[in-house]
């Protein structure tokens, strides 16, 4: 089974960064991990966010796509 965020941008963008977990506590840190990850980037502007979530009988996973700008003379 798998659902997905159904709002979209039509934003430029020149980036992307897939975060994933399969693990519970994996699951639960995600957003952190995600939070974490844009400080670290200055340089780069969030244009766009898919979350999906795919699951089986044994596993589930949740996936973060993000699309960003990122301004490359900024580094």
């Amino acid at each position: 089974m798998m659902a997905q965020s159904q709002t979209h941008t039509t934003a430029r963008f020149n980036g992307v960064k897939v975060f994933s977990a399969t693990m519970a506590q994996e699951r639960e840190n995600l957003g952190e991990k995600v939070t974490g990850w844009i400080r670290e980037h200055p340089q780069c502007q969030v244009v766009d966010t898919i979350v999906t979530q795919s699951s089986d009988e044994a596993f589930h996973c949740l996936a973060i796509t993000v699309f960003y700008l990122e301004d490359r003379q900024a580094k």
